[in-house]
């Protein structure tokens, strides 16, 4: 089989490279340029100079493939308006999915977000069928993100093979950037993260990601929307096994809501008059935050066999490759082997 792969040199697309590969297939990969492709390095990949915004560049890449994925998005809080999201996310997705339409595949999977879906009120975990709209999409990105989605649906129904992935919170190897969230595990390890928000979140290894990716393409039913999720923790729990893992110390203070969002705006004000300086909280962070972003991937598993990787072992991976990259101090950990647990 012969796969197109676009985001193929981010932390989620480069995941269903590496799986791709393993499995015996053949990789055309888009590759932006000037893109960092180091997570393509060493790895027998095609490489297609171009972008979204480019259909016959996209429809020429698609010839000979069976399978496309549509892995690339734009995901940041920061540094970014809704011009950007826009053009990357949605009319992206919309170019990408024309592209394929131009072409004869077989199966397409279109890589969306759980930031699309609906939340329940009471905490509960989330599935494919909880209500959502585009007026509870509370960030730029969750709206190009929904707004995307909802192209896929249209090109499925329009007869385009067309399979959704939603994936939860990814973390593990690779995170190059990296993600909202694996920057949590990078200030974490070095000594920034003084404090914590009552919220909680569905941490799922890359790796669990992208097999999911590949086994929505061979038994995906089309026009299906499947949650590519791990377990449900809370991000105190999330904290403490990060201690576990790393050595380091536990994080003990909780932080309120409305503390949180008023610091956020201070952070956001010093960025934009510091060169070079990142916030480490925004206000969509912090909005965010105050829904527990529970979800149920039961039908993943169950239509697709979803593997579920423990946490801690996904968090495990992901201190040590921050480590072993430049991103935090090296240091000792209270693991004695590699088991997960």
């Amino acid at each position: 089989m012969r796969a197109f792969v676009t985001g193929g040199t981010g932390f989620v697309g480069s995941a269903v490279v590496r799986k791709l590969i393993a499995a015996g297939h053949k990789v055309r990969a888009l590759v932006r340029p000037g893109a960092d492709t180091r997570m393509l390095e060493d790895l027998p990949v095609d490489r297609v100079m171009g972008d979204l915004s480019q259909v016959d560049i996209l429809a020429t890449g698609m010839v000979g493939c069976q399978w496309i994925f549509h892995v690339a998005a734009l995901y940041s809080y920061w540094g970014h308006n809704w011009d950007d999201f826009r053009r990357a996310n949605v009319d992206g997705t919309r170019n990408l999915l024309e592209a394929a339409s131009r072409v004869g595949i077989d199966r397409l999977v279109y890589t969306s977000s759980i930031a699309a879906l609906g939340l329940n009120k009471d905490h509960s975990p989330a599935n494919e069928q909880t209500p959502s709209s585009l007026q509870d999409m509370t960030s730029p990105y969750k709206r190009s993100k929904f707004l995307a989605e909802e192209i896929a649906r249209e090109y499925a129904s329009g007869g385009l093979p067309v399979v959704i992935v939603n994936p939860s919170t990814p973390i593990g190897i690779g995170d190059h950037k990296p993600t909202p969230t694996g920057q949590i595990i990078v200030d974490y390890l070095n000594g920034r993260m003084f404090g914590y928000v009552d919220t909680g979140l569905n941490l799922v290894d890359v790796d669990d990601v992208a097999a999911g990716h590949l086994l929505a393409a061979g038994k995906g039913r089309l026009g299906e929307r499947y949650i590519l999720g791990g377990e449900n923790i809370s991000l105190k729990a999330m904290l403490d096994l990060l201690a576990d893992v790393s050595g380091l110390p536990e994080v003990h203070l909780r932080i309120p809501h409305g503390v949180a969002l008023a610091w956020s705006y201070l952070d956001v004000a010093l960025s934009r008059i510091i060169p070079g300086r990142l916030p480490a909280a925004t206000p969509d962070k912090v909005r965010l935050a105050y829904n527990y972003e529970f979800f149920d991937s039961t039908k993943a598993r169950t239509e697709l066999g979803l593997p579920t990787t423990p946490v801690r072992s996904a968090l495990r991976k992901a201190v040590a490759w921050y480590r072993d990259n430049g991103y935090s101090p090296t240091g000792m950990t209270n693991e004695f082997d590699g088991s997960s647990t």
